[in-house]
């Protein structure tokens, strides 16, 4: 069964059991495949392969993330807790992420690999790491880490 068939799924089990914050949850992902589906020129019911699935659970799980920010920031602690809430649910359905010490190593072997020895390489190495680690990592770690390389 493919992930998004697993979330249409889920979402009827939702709605069978009365969950409210994981019903809204996959719903607002459901819409945002249709959205997608349309994007790329197919019909809107046509399912999506797993890894275009992945790619926009990745997409709202960055929206809710700065979403977070933003409502703490502002003193809105039951808005940020809403938000919270529906990152747990989007990140059950993505792959699990790796560690820093994991993306140091990738990124002292891209760095050997590329022969890059200044600050001036950094996009380039940036881009390769990212490259190996797509949907591994999250870019704000990976940039925390190669920026730390080069201080």
């Amino acid at each position: 069964m493919s992930l998004h068939e697993q979330i249409k799924k889920g979402a009827q089990t939702a709605l069978k059991e009365k969950d409210a914050s994981l019903l809204k949850t996959l719903r607002s992902i459901l819409a945002a495949l249709t959205n997608e589906a349309i994007t790329q020129k197919k019909k809107p019911s046509e399912l999506l392969d797993d890894e275009t699935v992945l790619v926009v659970i990745g997409r709202l799980a960055k929206q809710r993330r700065e979403s977070i920010e933003q409502f703490e920031k502002g003193g809105r602690k039951e808005l940020a807790a809403e938000e919270k809430e529906e990152l747990t649910h989007l990140e059950e359905y993505l792959p699990q992420m790796i560690g820093e010490d994991d993306i140091k190593a990738v990124v002292e072997k891209k760095k050997t690999e590329l022969s890059i020895t200044d600050k001036s390489g950094m996009g380039q190495l940036m881009g390769a790491v990212m490259q190996e680690l797509k949907g591994k990592a999250d870019g704000t770690m990976v940039k925390k880490v190669v920026d730390q390389l080069f201080e």
